[in-house]
């Protein structure tokens, strides 16, 4: 493929995985499921809602925020989503709920009638809801992908059914299976810049999700604790501490349940964040020019989106360390004028510290994971800088970046099933 006709292929890829979410996308997933099925029924003669998820989407929906509920769980996103969720507006789907509609899905709670169970289903991503009226029954279905209806069905009779389910998952694929680490990087380098700047939105959203995080208890409240060491002098006030704070006051406020969208990457807000503030805080630093910034943005995005391309949807893999080491190519993008070596040389070097973080699925303490992320992403870079690379003889990294990356890819799509299997168990058995 001519260099140019795959530019703009990635152009297209990037755009279609990232988006804006309001937030985190497994619960916002049943939520959206169950607004297609609304659409189809009378609100407000709903009766009953069962809902069946994949293991990964449960697991990743038992502790976090819906927004603006105030409340954790996938049972309140299928029942805001059914009452007041925007159908069109997809991973947005609660951007318009009110106060009456919030109180009328928190009674259909107390009165027992919203039911999530896990689907007896092998897809990663899976929801299927079941909504209930005196006369009508609507179910709906989405698989592969956060929005990807498959099926809808009204009283038995099809409405919708996808014939080919994964068809944009497959061409994304068949993209991705062409690039490599070097291509990316020249894409990010050398592609006109008014092909690119629309990823300049994502430093847009998510520095205004950080900006709330800060000024807002939400979650565990980790970056505020920090930010407080930096008056006390516990922790210094530089460059690492800013790409910290910062970033980790967006996960903050996305997993606390802010009313405020992520620039979400791979249909993770977390991943979407990031991506994108260390590389904003670092732009900051350097007085970067909005071309200087977009081409950084769209070397981390794009790098984050080739990296989870190796890996199932969801995992034992915290996604967070490998959006990071999208963040470290546009990190040392920046700090190393654009050279390549330094983008090759950190992605290697986080793979040989971080490559084993678990994903016990979506709550407050993601931005703990984010900003332990990001701590690498950082260390990564500076080794970079130094000409410091984990070389090949060391553990799973490999004289190449492409097969250091295969090779973290093998270990999440693999080996760490059976963690997978073992952290579901967990979470499903707590007392």
């Amino acid at each position: 493929m001519k260099q140019q006709v795959m530019w703009q292929e990635l152009i297209k890829l990037v755009k279609h995985e990232v988006l804006p979410a309001l937030g985190c996308t497994e619960p916002i997933s049943l939520a959206f499921a169950a607004a297609v099925a609304a659409q189809y029924l009378n609100k407000n003669n709903i009766e009953k809602i069962d809902a069946y998820v994949s293991p990964n989407l449960m697991k990743n929906g038992m502790g976090v925020t819906v927004p603006g509920t105030g409340m954790v769980g996938l049972p309140i996103a299928a029942a805001i989503g059914a009452i007041g969720g925007d159908a069109n507006a997809e991973l947005e789907v609660l951007k318009n709920i009110t106060t009456e509609q919030i109180t009328l899905a928190k009674k259909m709670l107390v009165d027992n009638k919203v039911n999530v169970k896990i689907a007896n289903n092998n897809q990663a991503i899976y929801c299927e809801v079941n909504i209930y009226t005196q006369h009508d029954h609507v179910k709906v279905c989405i698989e592969n992908s956060h929005t990807n209806v498959i099926l809808i069905e009204k009283n038995s009779s099809v409405i919708f059914k996808q014939n080919n389910i994964a068809t944009n998952q497959l061409n994304n694929n068949d993209i991705i299976k062409q690039v490599s680490v070097r291509l990316i990087y020249d894409f990010a380098t050398y592609a006109n810049f008014e092909d690119i700047q629309f990823i300049l939105h994502s430093a847009e959203l998510n520095c205004a999700l950080s900006q709330e995080g800060l000024k807002h208890a939400y979650g565990l409240s980790i970056a505020s604790t920090l930010h407080e060491q930096t008056q006390t002098g516990l922790l210094a006030d530089d460059l690492l501490s800013k790409v910290i704070i910062r970033t980790t006051a967006a996960s903050d406020a996305r997993m606390g349940g802010a009313t405020l969208p992520a620039m979400s990457n791979s249909g993770s807000g977390n991943q979407g964040i990031t991506a994108t503030m260390p590389v904003v805080v670092v732009a900051d630093y350097l007085d970067a020019t909005p071309e200087q910034l977009a081409r950084a943005l769209i070397l981390s995005h794009t790098i984050a989106i080739y990296i989870h391309s190796k890996f199932p949807p969801l995992s034992a893999l915290c996604a967070a360390s490998t959006a990071a080491m999208g963040a470290a190519a546009g990190m040392a993008w920046l700090l190393g004028q654009g050279r390549y070596e330094p983008v090759d040389m950190a992605i290697c070097n986080m793979i040989g510290d971080l490559s084993g973080i678990i994903c016990d699925g979506a709550s407050n303490s993601c931005a703990m994971k984010v900003s332990t992320s990001v701590s690498s992403a950082f260390k990564a870079v500076l080794m970079a800088l130094n000409h410091i690379r984990v070389t090949g003889n060391e553990g799973i990294v490999c004289d190449s970046v492409e097969n250091s990356i295969n090779n973290l890819g093998a270990i999440a799509s693999n080996s760490m099933k059976a963690t997978d299997t073992q952290i579901i168990d967990i979470m499903s058995h707590k007392a």
